[in-house]
């Protein structure tokens, strides 16, 4: 019987929903060892991000790919902050806890379609040259030298 071999799509997708995982295993490190702080510092810097962003339905141009890996930092960090934010507000933060929501965050927002990146197919028109621009920049008179309006 042939084992089903799994597409580098769906890989990339498991890879993401462990790395919270991942990185919740590695807080067992001492305080300060860089196998604790590297791996949490990449997942909550990246992996929300990453999440939201890259499963796209159709897949993403090599510019897009760049503009997606540069949008994730941000918006890791924006939901970080929020996750973050709301615990300490309902004062449950923990590090663990925090890790524990990012992960489970992170593990069902990988096994959905990514959020549509424009970029992703305005790339293709622009350089076919396929389409006119929708609208035109407005031309402004120059002013007289009297000032005023």
């Amino acid at each position: 019987m042939a084992h089903p071999r799994l597409t580098p799509r769906v890989q990339r997708r498991a890879a993401l929903a462990a790395s919270g995982w991942v990185a919740l295993a590695a807080t067992a490190f001492p305080g300060g060892s860089p196998l604790r702080w590297i791996p949490v510092l990449a997942f909550v810097a990246l992996a929300p991000g990453l999440a939201l962003l890259l499963p796209q339905p159709l897949g993403l141009r090599p510019g897009a790919r760049l503009e997606a890996l540069a949008l994730a930092a941000p918006v890791s960090l924006s939901v970080a902050t929020l996750v973050a934010t709301t615990l300490f507000l309902t004062k449950a933060f923990s590090l663990t806890f925090f890790l524990v929501v990012l992960a489970l965050f992170v593990s069902v927002a990988s096994t959905l379609p990514g959020v549509p990146l424009p970029a992703a197919t305005r790339g293709a028109v622009e350089r076919d040259g396929a389409r006119s621009p929708r609208f035109r920049m407005p031309l402004f008179r120059r002013r007289g030298t009297g000032g005023g309006g």
